[in-house]
């Protein structure tokens, strides 16, 4: 097993983890996950593995499968323990998705259908933007920053530095750590920008 393997597997571990620390919070009734988040990410996620993976990425997958995996779960998790409804932006998003996959199938392009599905990601990781941003206290500021910590080592695992290989993990660093950051600030900063 090659270096770039073992640390691409450790960060598939510690995205998991995170899964895991995000459900018990859920079921703690600490975190309330948005429902169209999850279902949107567990499409999405899906989608951008199968596509990641025909692109080329072997090293850097893991974190990609731990996407499908944790997301389907607190999905599952969400109906029961979550909050929101479908909006507007969630159904794009989901048009999105599959428009990608029937977009990867009639163009024969796996980059293609990574990009447009990592937009999609994206657009449906907005909900819980803008949860973090106004109500932290619903989310796991644990399995976030576990999540930061994952994309950090899935840097490390890049043994070959494409666009095909290195857009995903750079995206997932981005989006793990404005999340991250949005939870871990201040009390009172976050109470001032609300009034």
């Amino acid at each position: 097993m090659s270096d770039g393997e073992l640390i691409g597997m450790s960060a598939g571990i510690l995205s998991f983890a995170a899964y895991v620390l995000y459900f018990f919070s859920t079921f703690r009734g600490e975190t309330k996950p948005n429902r169209a988040t999850w279902w949107i990410l567990t499409l999405v996620g899906s989608l951008i593995a199968a596509s990641y993976y025909a692109s080329g990425a072997r090293d850097t997958i893991w974190v990609a499968v731990s996407y499908v995996l944790g997301p389907a779960i607190i999905a599952v998790l969400s109906l029961r323990y979550g909050e929101g409804t479908w909006e507007r932006l969630d159904k794009i998003c989901l048009a999105g998705a599959l428009a990608g996959a029937v977009i990867w199938y009639l163009s024969d392009s796996a980059i293609t259908a990574l990009t447009i599905n990592i937009l999609m990601d994206f657009l449906g990781l907005i909900p819980t933007i803008k949860k973090s941003y106004l109500r932290p206290e619903g989310e796991d500021r644990a399995a976030w920053m576990l999540e930061s910590l994952a994309g950090i080592c899935n840097l490390f695992a890049i043994s070959v530095w494409t666009f095909a290989i290195a857009f995903y993990p750079l995206y997932l660093l981005a989006m793990n750590a404005t999340i991250t950051l949005l939870l871990l600030r201040p009390r009172r900063a976050r109470t001032a920008q609300i009034l």
